[in-house]
């Protein structure tokens, strides 16, 4: 139960609201303040609010639905605190997403899912990443598209770790293609091995963080789990598997559909990434790009997609993200005006008669 007061409070604004929350545990307080108060400094900064503390009440003042928001994320994080869990920056900033509902109409979930490995429970931090993990829990093909840092990649990987740790599945496969960003394997040094490993390295770095080291090599050595560039899926029949294809837009029709074609059975399969970093030749079409136009809609895969919204990195890359697609869609536009100027043209030209002035 949460022991949260709300004391009442006047409020000469007509346009605005004030609201006290008043906070039973004077040991939990400070880690929901945050040092020197930062958790409430960027509560204020975030959502349009004026934050204060005196003793063990927080007072929240401005517009009305500015204030709702403010005290929901106040709850929301004073219940992580009761039940043990830690609250830093990624946790209010998450709090902050589920809490705007005006930024993201997606809000409020009815029920947030979690998914639950060994190492505990990993929580959905935006509104796509509870659709995402909903979709993941639910069907056994699912489709992650969108920006960097919006979680596609690692949470994939948390319900492949959790279904193999509960017996869902025998293995997890987890694949890229091997070539991005002009760079061909054959011309970097090494043997095969130490050829694709970089490549790998974001599916080893998932996986260390949803199990203990030694576990994950154990399982690496006796083939639970299996890290292979895409290339080296062709011919095979994977059944009860997880499979994980990650920075799918750097495949080609042609691999992708080998690749969606190993699907055995009692096999789910999830493919990632991101159609605004293409690292494909030019005139190369997209294997995701491709799946999108031909399976959206077939019963049985899901298809989530990500925005700026979705970013959980530093809140930077979330502004990043949007400068980039401001700026394609400038350049798409451009191409519009272009195209209709030189549609135009001939329409303005007179008729010229050939041979006339002989």
């Amino acid at each position: 139960m949460s022991h949260i007061a709300i004391v009442p409070t006047s409020q000469s604004r007509h346009d605005g609201k004030a609201v006290t929350l008043q906070f039973s545990d004077n040991t939990l307080l400070p880690l929901l303040l945050g040092d020197h108060d930062r958790h409430l400094v960027r509560l204020e900064q975030a959502l349009g609010v004026r934050l204060s503390c005196r003793g063990n009440r927080v007072a929240i003042a401005g517009e009305a639905s500015r204030v709702d928001a403010a005290q929901t994320a106040l709850e929301g994080l004073w219940r992580r605190l009761e039940r043990g869990e830690s609250v830093g920056r990624p946790e209010v900033e998450a709090a902050i997403r589920f809490a705007d509902t005006e930024s993201d109409p997606r809000l409020p979930l009815p029920d947030m899912p979690a998914i639950r490995t060994r190492r505990g429970a990993v929580g959905a931090r935006s509104g796509g990443q509870a659709a995402y993990m909903d979709a993941l829990s639910r069907h056994e093909m699912v489709f992650g598209v969108g920006p960097a840092g919006t979680g596609k990649t690692y949470l994939a990987v948390a319900q492949a770790v959790a279904m193999l740790q509960a017996g869902q599945v025998d293995r997890i496969v987890l694949s890229r293609p091997a070539v991005e960003a002009g760079e061909r394997l054959g011309f970097l040094p090494g043997d095969m091995k130490e050829k694709v490993d970089p490549y790998l390295r974001p599916l080893y770095d998932a996986l260390h963080d949803m199990m203990p080291a030694d576990q994950v090599m154990r399982r690496l050595n006796n083939g639970e789990i299996e890290v292979a560039p895409l290339a080296f899926m062709r011919g095979r029949t994977l059944a009860q598997a997880y499979v994980i294809l990650d920075e799918a837009q750097n495949t080609t029709p042609v691999q992708m559909k080998m690749f969606l074609t190993r699907m055995g059975e009692g096999t789910r399969t999830v493919v990632t990434g991101d159609l605004s970093q293409i690292d494909l030749p030019a005139g190369v079409r997209s294997g995701l790009k491709d799946a999108l136009e031909t399976l959206e809609g077939v019963a049985g895969i899901a298809v989530i997609r990500f925005d700026k919204r979705d970013v959980v990195r530093h809140p930077l890359v979330a502004r990043i993200v949007e400068a980039y697609e401001q700026r394609a869609a400038a350049a798409g536009d451009k191409r519009r005006e272009t195209r209709r100027a030189h549609g135009a043209a001939p329409a303005t030209q007179q008729p010229v008669e050939l041979g006339a002035g002989k």
